[in-house]
């Protein structure tokens, strides 16, 4: 058997195992009003700023992807350690770490050293897909903090917006993901924003023969080139979604189907064969993609979780007890 099979089975049986750990209803007698103060500080952010919603669900992800869900992607850097914070994939576009503070403030003072950080993030990233998109699923919580945070581990483990189908396939795969799934959590590109640096492979220099990526829409292209002119002393930021750029839909896969997918890893989907009939049943069926979409966050919020007494309840998501 291949290391790489044995890797995946262990995955999914410590996986598996750490989910059922997990449960719908955790804060039920401990914190009865945990869920509805953390949907009270999103719905109050993300009415005033759609951008954060987007960043929290962001933040879910790269916190999941890197060292599990533990709340690490929430720890501030100290003397001697940076921390993923202080990555360039979550420095500075990451956004939203005061909407998990406003929520655990008010936790605290209610249910002290009760709700951990990471099951905050997972809600308030539920929350998020609600009153961006409509979609609705419950959160299995009793996760627990981690108290490491190391500043290069998101090299090893976020995708790039490079990658192409086969890459982000094994990339997510690591993860316990399916080819599936990660072509429906892609969808959460239909929010959100990326910096120029990402994508300007794409509009300038492409190759001898194309100044651009022949794969984008030129229109796309020239609008984006407004955006990101070159030489730049800054490095501008672009909706990933230029159409519905606040709400969760599946408006992105349309996108892709006329080449105004904004990253390499994003137009990949739908020009690749292993994916391409995903990205197009995705593109049809809205409601589909939706519920999948639900299935797909549950099942990345199990990613590597601590429960029981591994880890620990922060009294503050910013630093260990």
């Amino acid at each position: 058997m291949k290391l790489s099979t044995l890797f995946i089975l262990y995955f999914f049986t410590v996986s598996t195992l750490a989910n059922a750990s997990l449960k719908i209803g955790y804060y039920h007698s401990s914190c009865p009003n945990a869920e509805s103060i953390v949907r009270k500080a999103v719905n109050k952010a993300v009415s005033r700023n759609p951008g954060l919603g987007a960043g929290i669900i962001r933040m879910h992800f790269h916190d999941c992807f890197v060292r599990g869900c533990d709340a690490s992607i929430l720890l501030d850097p100290t003397p001697g350690n940076p921390t993923e914070k202080e990555h360039p994939a979550n420095n500075p576009s990451l956004r939203g770490y005061e909407v998990i503070d406003e929520a655990k403030i008010e936790l605290e003072s209610i249910c002290p050293e009760t709700v951990s950080c990471s099951d905050i993030i997972a809600f308030a990233a539920r929350d998020s897909a609600f009153k961006l998109g409509g979609i609705r699923y419950s959160v299995p919580s009793g996760r627990r903090d981690g108290r490491v945070s190391i500043k290069d581990e998101p090299t090893a483990n976020l995708p790039p917006s490079t990658l192409n189908a086969g890459e982000l396939e094994e990339n997510f795969a690591k993860k316990g993901l399916s080819l599936d799934e990660m072509v429906t959590l892609s969808g959460a590109h239909s929010i959100g924003r990326s910096h120029c640096s990402s994508f300007s492979d794409r509009l300038y220099s492409f190759n001898s023969t194309h100044p651009q990526d022949p794969s984008m829409d030129p229109k796309l292209a020239q609008q984006l080139i407004k955006r990101c002119p070159r030489p730049s002393t800054t490095d501008p930021i672009a909706p990933l979604d230029v159409d519905t750029p606040n709400r969760l839909d599946n408006k992105y896969y349309l996108n892709l189907k006329n080449k105004r997918g904004v990253l390499t890893s994003d137009q990949t989907l739908w020009n690749s064969p292993s994916t391409a009939r995903m990205a197009r049943s995705n593109a049809i069926h809205g409601a589909n993609w939706a519920h999948k979409f639900a299935d797909a966050m549950v099942k990345m919020g199990s990613i590597e979780v601590m429960t029981g007494i591994q880890g620990e309840i922060r009294k503050n998501c910013r630093v260990v007890n």
